[in-house]
């Protein structure tokens, strides 16, 4: 099927790459149906668009990349809400808020998108720890320490 979205013009998916978030997400209730499009060649980072809107589309990216030690418990309820039954199934993004130099941009780890990739099932959970906030910063500085110091 034929979709307008909003980084990449109209594009083709195929129906087994649908979404479905079934209380949609924060902010977006009204939208269900979306799709995980690369926006990069390496597949760092995902256009989640909505099937319904063109013009809602969030970039997002797996944590695990930028911050390995990302650790949260996906309860039970959230794994029925998904129907995930088998661990290898699950993806986990975030949502990345690109700023100008990119250099600056965030990542939300308070609110993970939890994905069930066999059934197509996902939702956005909050976490209630303060250890994650929304605004991350999605590359770690490489200026100071040992990095300016000179002999």
């Amino acid at each position: 099927m034929r979709i307008a979205t909003k980084y990449f013009g109209t594009v083709e998916v195929a129906e087994e790459e649908l979404i479905q978030f079934e209380r949609g997400l924060p902010g977006f209730e009204g939208y269900h149906s979306f799709v995980l499009i690369p926006v990069d060649e390496q597949g760092v980072y995902q256009a989640l668009q909505s099937m319904e809107e063109a013009g809602i589309s969030l970039i997002v990216t797996n944590a695990y990349m930028f911050y390995p030690d990302y650790a949260f418990d996906l309860d039970e309820k959230s794994q029925n809400d998904i129907e995930l039954k088998q661990p290898e199934d699950l993806a986990v993004y975030n949502v990345v808020t690109l700023k100008d130099p990119f250099e600056a941009s965030t990542i939300n780890l308070q609110a993970p998108i939890v994905i069930n990739k066999k059934a197509g099932k996902a939702k956005q959970l909050i976490l209630n720890d303060n250890t994650y906030q929304t605004r991350h910063p999605l590359l770690k500085s490489n200026k100071g320490g040992d990095l300016h110091a000179r002999p």
